[in-house]
Parts: structure tokens; sequence; C-alpha cells
């Protein structure tokens, strides 16, 4: 494709809007149009990552429209509590809105954020400790109207819904992931780090390996005018100038030994500098029109600048919008160019999505790959627990392939950027462990290399957001309602990034031994993890892992719980099954597959007399009645063609109102652009 320069840009823009469209970050980076040589991700030339600081998915974006947030149809409900209400030893606390009257520019307090808070909250899975772990602010959350660049950001380009944090604690052990596949975890190089410790460190690192494979790489970060000894790797007491200390890989000793003329040295350490007048992007900025931007860049902000609470949300943006300006200034550049905007954790703040997490033994469940590099046995100092995955934290693919106001639902964390890089430029990282390479996408589920679309959008401007002092202000301590009520999310949908899940789970009942089987399968081409729980045990939840083209079972002895089972299995991008049934005598069992655009439900009866069974199908149609006699196999095709492809369909009995089979999720067939009617809200 010819370049596009700026005369072509202003002929695209238009000429009565061009001014309007190159002084609008946003919409500069919507009007250009990308490069298309291959159609594939080959067309990606740079990668830059901007990783931000401490925000929930649920904080910044459960309110937006057609994302998996307040409207959630089908949240994890555990010993008949919804994940929703988070109980402060008195009563229940839902997500609240604050009352301040600019909460986007508010200094909302710091929350606990390490290993053994984060895992209190977590509570072995139950998720039901956010409050007494974090405090009532934990659940404090954001609209449109407090962060709209944020929001714009998502509704002009793709958001990733299922994209969580690498790591339940704090921040280097999640930036070390995003920079070298894991956080030590191996029992080497100084591993594993649980907490910010820096105490300098020596495994291997990502850039080392571009750095070996000839791939340009460089950390774009501000140097202030605090300059240590080793050149700005520590933090500044400015907290508008400096890199906040979150340039983590000034905490391996290869790079704080290295001295100029060394990589690691001159492109860990690419800077701006006050005391030479050179303002926060005037490095990116030079380096873009200069045709000198490197294939993989990651960019580290100012503390005040990189959304850590107490630091306001619009200074962030701000920021952000900056970055899309000096990417944006050559739009040739841009036109090749892939930016991943995401948070290394989500501070203290709620996120209502049970993260996967791998089983620590097998009274907590299996997996078909060794999840032991992700498990943490425990110390003096730190209760035992898996390493991640972590809560879900804000994750924006902002690229001329990823236009539209599309969501991706695939199940990612910090490695899959690393993966990303790996499918572009060959470059390998093996301290990614077994068990995410086969849970988490590697980021290509949130592209469209086949768009040509140049169309523009509108998009706020950042220009009030940009502090009007150099002053941290004190904590604003939002306070929750007497009496809350779950928050209502934006109306509409959005349209869908096609996904590889085909997840199936099966049910058997053994009545003779009183026992009750799961078998969990997750589709030939995606792993995926389920979380089992139980409204009639007190010992769950159970996780459950398997790869691409692999199953598992695992059994439950339905006498533990006075011969009643009920089991709610919670998988990937909504998908839900349901078993409720005495396991006493004999009866029907239901199963449930993906054929073509429709579900498939095959009726079986194990009993002595024919099973009426009732068929109600929650988006729409009159309920349908399937007979089956004993012995005998009915199937019955269910088309989704009404609802874009999701389906949420419940099986009772007539003769056994115990009985219940639930099925819902989403049948994928690699189509983009559906819309998504389940998470439809208002």
């Amino acid at each position: 494709m010819p370049e596009v320069n700026r005369r072509r840009f202003l002929q695209i823009a238009g000429a009565t809007t061009a001014f309007t469209a190159l002084s609008s970050s946003i919409q500069r980076a919507a009007a250009l149009p990308a490069h298309h040589r291959t159609g594939s991700v080959e067309d990606v030339e740079h990668i830059v990552v901007l990783m931000q600081e401490n925000r929930s998915f649920d904080h910044y974006f459960g309110s937006l429209r057609g994302v998996r947030g307040f409207g959630d149809p089908r949240p994890v409900t555990q010993n008949g509590r919804s994940v929703w209400k988070q109980s402060d030893g008195t009563k229940d606390v839902l997500p609240f809105h604050p009352d301040a009257d600019d909460l986007g520019l508010a200094f909302i307090q710091d929350l606990p954020h390490g290993w053994n808070d984060g895992h209190a909250a977590f509570n072995g899975g139950k998720y039901d400790k956010w409050v007494p772990a974090k405090s009532a602010t934990t659940m404090a959350y954001l609209t449109r109207d407090d962060i709209p660049f944020h929001y714009a950001l998502a509704d002009s380009f793709t958001i990733c819904d299922a994209y969580h944090c690498s790591f339940i604690g704090s921040t280097d052990p999640n930036r070390y992931y995003m920079w070298t596949g894991y956080t030590g975890n191996d029992g080497k190089g100084g591993g594993p780090v649980l907490g910010n410790d820096e105490a300098g460190y020596g495994w291997t690192t990502y850039p080392e390996r571009l750095e070996r494979a000839g791939v340009s790489w460089k950390i774009y970060q501000d140097v202030g005018d605090g300059l240590d000894a080793n050149g700005g790797w520590g933090w500044i007491d400015d907290a508008y100038r400096g890199n906040y200390g979150d340039n983590s890989l000034l905490y391996f000793n290869q790079y704080r030994d290295a001295k100029p003329g060394d990589p690691l040295y001159d492109k860990a350490r690419t800077g701006t500098d006050a005391r030479k007048g050179e303002g926060f992007f005037d490095q990116l900025k030079a380096d873009v029109r200069a045709g000198k931007l490197p294939q993989v860049s990651w960019i580290v902000a100012p503390e005040a600048f990189t959304e850590h609470p107490n630091w306001p949300a619009n200074y962030g943006a701000w920021y952000v919008s900056q970055v899309l300006d000096a990417l944006t200034s050559d739009p040739d550049v841009w036109g090749k160019t892939a930016l991943f905007i995401t948070y290394d954790e989500n501070d203290g703040f709620f996120d209502h999505v049970v993260p996967p997490f791998p089983p620590a033994s097998a009274a907590q469940g299996k997996s078909t790959v060794d999840p032991a590099p992700d498990l943490f046995k425990g110390d003096a100092g730190h209760p035992a627990g898996p390493y991640g995955l972590g809560q879900r934290v804000p994750m924006l693919v902002v690229s001329p392939w990823s236009k539209g106001g599309y969501v991706c639902s695939e199940t990612l964390d910090h490695t899959s950027i690393i993966r990303f890089i790996e499918r572009r430029f060959g470059v390998q990282e093996p301290n990614i462990s077994p068990w995410r390479r086969a849970v988490c996408g590697d980021l290509t589920s949130a592209f469209d290399f086949s768009r040509k679309d140049t169309a523009r959008v509108v998009l706020p401007s950042t220009a009030g957001y940009l502090p009007k002092d150099h002053d941290r202000h004190p904590d604003y301590v939002p306070k929750p309602p007497a009496n809350g009520t779950l928050p209502r999310q934006e109306r509409g949908s959005r349209p869908t990034r096609p996904l590889r899940y085909a997840p199936v789970v099966d049910g058997s009942a053994d009545t003779a031994a009183g026992k009750f089987t799961l078998t969990f399968a997750s589709g030939a081409h995606a792993g995926a993890v389920f979380l089992v729980t139980s409204n009639s045990r007190t010992d769950g939840p159970w996780t459950y892992t398997t790869e691409a083209g692999k199953t598992l079972s695992d059994t439950w002895n339905s006498a533990y719980s006075g011969g009643d089972y009920d089991l709610s299995v919670h998988g990937p991008n909504g998908f839900l099954r349901v078993f409720k049934g005495r396991n006493k005598v004999a009866g029907p069992e239901v199963t449930a597959r993906h054929k073509g655009d429709d579900v498939e439900l095959t009726f079986t009866n194990q009993g002595s007399g024919t099973a009426k069974l009732k068929l109600a199908n929650g988006y729409g149609g009159k309920p349908v009645t399937v007979s089956v006699r004993p012995g005998a196999t009915v199937r019955h095709t269910v088309a989704l063609a009404g609802s874009k492809r999701w389906y949420d369909l419940t099986v009772t009995s007539e003769a056994d109102p115990a009985f219940v089979r639930r099925f819902t999720g989403h049948v994928e067939n690699g189509r983009p652009g559906v819309s998504d009617p389940a998470i439809v809200t208002g």
C-alpha cells in the first residue's frame, strides 16, 4: 500500500473536518487506514504496550454496554449467594457509584493490593471476602460520565472483557509476567517474587530474547529530574516526572549492571529529561516521525499519570491521548501499529468474574496440564495459593485493525501480550507456563486483519484533564449507600470478535453408587477452565482445566448432601451448565452439543417409566414437551437464528420437581461482527 502522508490524510478526513480530526487523538487514530500487505498479523510492524496501574474491569467498565459487566445474566452463585453481594459482616455491600462531583478527577483512596489481602478476598475461589480484605471502597465504580475518554476508546476500537492480570497481588509480579512470562516461580533466578521487593533478579527477560533475535525494542519513560546512579531506575520525589518505578526491567541485575553502549542500558532507559526542557513524549514523537519506532516498545508513565489511586483516572486519560497523538503523528507509521493499553493489577477494586485458576490438589479439581508452576506452596509470611490468574483488568486494543467498538471475550492475561509478539516476530518465551498457554489466548482474536475501514469517530477532548497543580491531594473515601442495589448497565450490545471455544460438560448419575459425574471438554481448538460451584455443599468450589482436544472427569458423592446434587459449571464467554436432582432413582439425562449454528439436545431415560420433560428457551418461544420412553433416546434441535447464536435452555421434569438441567452459552463459528444480545441491559 502506498504511504499515507499528511496530504492523503487530509483528503481522507475531508477538507471541512481536517482540523478537527487532527486535533483529536482518537479521531485521528480512527480515521487512518491500516496497511494491508498480507491480511494477517504480519502486517503489524510496530507493537506498543502501555501498562497503566491498578484498576479493575468492573470498576471502570462494569456499566459499559455490551460487555460482561453489571448486566451479566449468569453471575457465579455459591451456597445460594450471588457474587455481587459482598458482606461487611453485618450487611451486603453491592457495587455503588460514589457521589463525588467530578469522580474522574477525584483522588479516590488506594486500597490494599498485595498477595495476602488478595488471596483473602479470593478465599480459595469462594470470592466472598472482598469487603473485609479491601474495605467497602472496593465496590465503588465509575461510569461513562466520569471517564468519557476511556469509554470513547472502547466504543471506537476493541475492548477485552475477559482479560485478567496475571497474578493475585501487587504491581511488580504482574509486570514481571508482562516482561518475562512469569515471576521467577520455578525456584531459580531469585524467584518467586510475591511483592514489590525489587531486590535484584537474574532470570532472562523477553527484551533480551528480542535483542538476541535481532528484533528492535525500546522502553519509553520520563527520567525526570531525579536521576540516581543507575540512570533513573528508582523512584524520584516529583510524582509528575520519572517512571514511578514501573520500569520493572530495571530490577534485574543484568540491567542494573549495564553501562552506556550496552543495549540493556540504552534501550531500557530511553527517556525524556526535564532538565533539558524535554516534554514527556518528545522522544516517542521524534522516533515516530523519523521512522525509528522500534518493532516492540513499552511506555512507562510518571506516577501522577498512571491512574494508580489516589491519582485521578482522567490524568491517565490525558496521558493516553498524548501517546495516541505521538503514534498518529505519522499516518504511515500508525497504519502498521498495534497499541495495547492495559493495567498491571486491580488495586483493591472488586471485579465479579471469578478468575480462572489451577487446582491446588485433587480435592480442589483436576487439570490435563501440570498446574505446579502456577501454584505457591506458602511460606512463613504468605498463605499458599495460585499465582493467578488475577482479577479482570481493562485491556483496550487500539489499532487500524481493531476499530469498530468490538468486544473480545477470549480468556487473556499479561502473558498474552508476549504471545502476540511471539506470533508476529517468532521469538519464543519459555517462561510462560503450560497451564497459561493452555487457557489464555494470544490476543490475535482482538484483531480483524482483513478490515479496510477508514471511518472516523468523534471523541472527547482531554485538555481539561491536564493537572492544574503538582500536588498530591488527600484521599477521597467514598461511602456506600445504606441499602445497595445492583447497578444498571448501559442499554445496547456491541459486535463481538469470533472465538475458538466449543466447550462441553456432561452429567451422569450413578444411583447405585450414590455418585454424580461431570465430564469436561473445551473443544478442539482452545483450552478452558471450568469453575464448579454447589448450593448443596460447603466444600467447593472446584476448578478444572482441559487443554484443547482433551477431556477429564470428576465425581461427587451425593451422600454428602443427603442424596441430592446441585452443581453449576461456569466456563468461558458466559458458558454455564446446571445439574440438579435427586440421585436415588434412575431417570432421565440430557446432553447439549453445538451443531452448526444451533444446539442439539439429546434426551435419554434410564428410568422405568416414560419421562416427560419440559424444555424452556430463555430467548423466547413456547415451552416444548419431550417424552422419552424407558431406554430410549430422543434428539431435539434448538434453532438460534433469532438470538445471534446465544442460548439459554432449561429442562425440567413433570415427575420430579428437583430435576433441572440448564444449558447456556454461545455457538462460535468464526464469523465476526455479530452483536451479543446476552448482555444487552436496560
